[in-house]
């Protein structure tokens, strides 16, 4: 009863806006974030909007997640800090279950993290923390799914306490200096990447699913999916991790042998024991999905933790507190008891659902981004849907917002991902569609190193980036007069079917969006057109694809993608400089060219017009008709 009562809440939580009275986090917990503001350099002028007698949930304090005014996430990624990090501080926050300080200038040994028992995702990406991490540094963070320290300057062996993280799910150390041996990790990993550390020895058996380009640039690796063959000393001395060695007596080699099994039956019961303790601390918490292996987003913001009265069902509290009587068929606007409204129907190709039908779904957190957050509801009938909560959508009334609502929801396009469903409120809107399980090329290029990413052949490349051409040549069409037909146009907003059919999201978004808030976070403000002239023309829609044509065929992370340009590759100017040393053949991800060699000239001409497309003098860029009618005609 308690894990079903956990589940109808979990959408509640979500949805903030629609809670009547809300109490604003403890002061403690602002003062602790004032705290740690005072230990990091920078943070006067980039986290100037962390100020006292403001609450931290008022939406206005840079990278402070909350879910019912309850501070979940703290997102300090690409603002140029540094210093030393105040974990102490960090650990009064009790709720906090995401911690992200990708791309920022930190060095020295990793903070005390491990103070931090709750905390779901640990994003290090992208600095300069050095020196070894110790071997038992995760033992007490046993609800760690995410963890990516890609690019820094670890040293030493990976600690062996990974093993214990039940719910591990995606682990990223590319980019350090980490030696020894692999550890024997066996849970359901979805996502890892070892690649350019200094590593040696066999690979694991559980770890061999994922491609060789995760265990790239590490000289001493041997075994599958790597060509390298490990030989029988190197196979011995895995075998025997524990430090048994080849010249051990037999008689000396089996009493450790003894040993070990009984430390394994030990440890077995111990095991046991920790698990039950474990499911019953479930049922006062709410959980995010454990099954869940994509994220729209390399950033997980996770539940909080809320006791739940055994008196009441949640369901009947929601009910009663914040969602009234919704209509049975989800309502084309009609009201509540509260005055919200219920959710109006733009698209019933899937069905037709209420709010109630989302405050019962089993709902987890997919990330924050530029213009809101997005989680996901699973519903009782099936349908799984992404909720995306707008908060700067003010720039229109009603009335008009409505009408654009409605235009969205006629689309019928392959190529383009329609809203179901909207919600309205003059602070905050709500926008409903459907759930690709698949995420977006954004992940499956650089996130996922499992099966989806392996399937990015030559052919589903060119599929994609003419998917994405199609869906481009339909909404220049449909929004002919926009400024803007997309606005907002990269890979993270470009989801990816079952069948590796891409679909458009976030477009034509700009006419809704107050014009400070366009200006931060929609992609086309970050394109030469508007940091040298400050304006647009359709001409930045061009830039951005010709972004993602160059992502598609060096399988690059690009650096425009950062709000600082620090981190990734700057794909244009790398591009940039090849051409013109006719170096352009170097630039094709190995992956594509060892999968189909025979279509290196192809590959050439689709990296040549993203070449075309982010030529830095707009009066000088290809045209999108131009641009989309190349794309076409590219052969296998």
């Amino acid at each position: 009863m308690a894990a079903a009562a956990n589940h109808h809440l979990l959408l509640l939580l979500s949805l903030s806006l629609l809670s009547l009275s809300t109490a604003p986090p403890p002061p403690s917990e602002t003062q602790s974030l004032l705290k740690l503001k005072l230990s990091l350099k920078n943070s006067d002028k980039n986290l100037a909007s962390w100020i006292p007698n403001v609450s931290p949930c008022s939406g206005t304090w840079t990278g402070v997640i909350c879910f019912n005014n309850v501070i979940t996430g703290l997102h300090l990624s690409d603002l140029g800090l540094s210093g030393t990090i105040d974990v102490d501080a960090i650990s009064e926050i009790r709720g906090l279950r995401t911690l992200s300080f990708v791309n920022n200038s930190f060095s020295g040994p990793i903070p005390q993290f491990n103070k931090l028992g709750m905390i779901k995702s640990l994003l290090l990406t992208q600095n300069q923390f050095s020196g070894p991490i110790p071997p038992d540094f995760f033992a007490h963070l046993t609800s760690l799914k995410k963890i990516w320290f890609t690019n820094n300057k670890f040293t030493g062996s990976i600690p062996v306490s990974l093993t214990e993280l039940d719910l591990l799910k995606e682990l990223h150390l590319e980019g350090n200096q980490f030696s020894g041996q692999l550890p024997n990790l066996k849970q359901d990993i979805k996502s890892f990447d070892v690649s350019n550390n200094k590593l040696e020895g066999p690979i694991p058996e559980g770890l061999a699913k994922f491609s060789a380009a995760s265990f790239s640039g590490n000289e001493g690796l041997c075994g599958k999916p790597l060509e390298k063959q490990c030989d029988a000393s190197s196979s011995s001395e895995y075998s025997l991790a524990d430090g048994l060695t080849e010249n051990s007596s037999g008689s000396d080699l089996a009493v450790k042998v003894i040993v070990i099994l009984i430390l394994a039956v030990i440890a077995a019961g111990i095991f046991m024991f920790v698990k039950s303790r474990q499911h019953r601390r479930d049922d006062d918490f709410s959980v995010v999905s454990r099954d869940s292996s994509r994220d729209s987003s390399v950033e997980e913001v996770m539940q909080v933790n809320v006791p739940i009265s055994r008196s009441t069902s949640a369901s009947e509290r929601v009910g009663r507190r914040n969602v009234g009587e919704s209509s049975k068929r989800g309502g084309m606007g009609g009201g509540t008891r509260n005055g919200l409204g219920d959710l109006v129907m733009v698209n019933d190709e899937k069905g037709t659902f209420g709010l109630q039908d989302l405050m019962k779904a089993a709902a987890e957190v997919l990330g924050n981004g530029g213009l809101g957050s997005a989680y996901k509801a699973a519903m009782a009938n099936g349908l799984s849907v992404v909720v995306k909560r707008m908060r700067e959508m003010n720039k229109i009334g009603k009335d008009v917002f409505d009408a654009e609502m409605r235009q969205f929801g006629r689309i019928r396009h392959a190529n383009i991902l329609t809203p179901l469903a909207y919600h309205y409120r003059r602070e905050e809107k709500l926008f409903v569609t459907e759930y690709m399980p698949k995420g977006s090329l954004l992940y499956v290029l650089h996130g996922d190193r499992g099966s989806s990413h392996a399937e990015l052949t030559w052919p589903i490349r060119l599929k994609i980036a003419k998917g994405i051409a199609r869906g481009l040549s339909f909404l220049y069409n449909e929004f002919c007069t926009y400024d803007l037909p997309h606005g907002n146009l990269k890979s993270s907003n470009v989801l990816i079917n079952d069948e590796y059919e891409p679909m458009l999201s976030d477009y034509a978004f700009q006419p809704l969006i107050n014009p400070s808030i366009a200006v931060q976070s929609m992609f086309a403000f970050k394109t030469p057109d508007y940091a040298q002239n400050q304006k647009l023309t359709q001409k930045a829609d061009v830039y951005c694809l010709g972004i993602i044509l160059l992502e598609l065929i060096t399988g690059k992370f690009p650096s425009q993608y950062h709000s600082n340009g620090k981190g990734g590759t700057d794909v244009v100017q790398w591009v940039l400089t090849a051409i013109s040393d006719r170096r352009e053949a170097e630039l094709i991800d190995p992956e594509l060219q060892k999968n189909a060699p025979n279509s290196t000239n192809n590959m050439l001409q689709l990296l040549l017009i993203g070449a075309a497309c982010t030529e830095s003098n707009p009066e000088q860029r290809v045209h999108m008709k131009e641009a989309i009618r190349r794309i076409e005609d590219i052969q296998l």
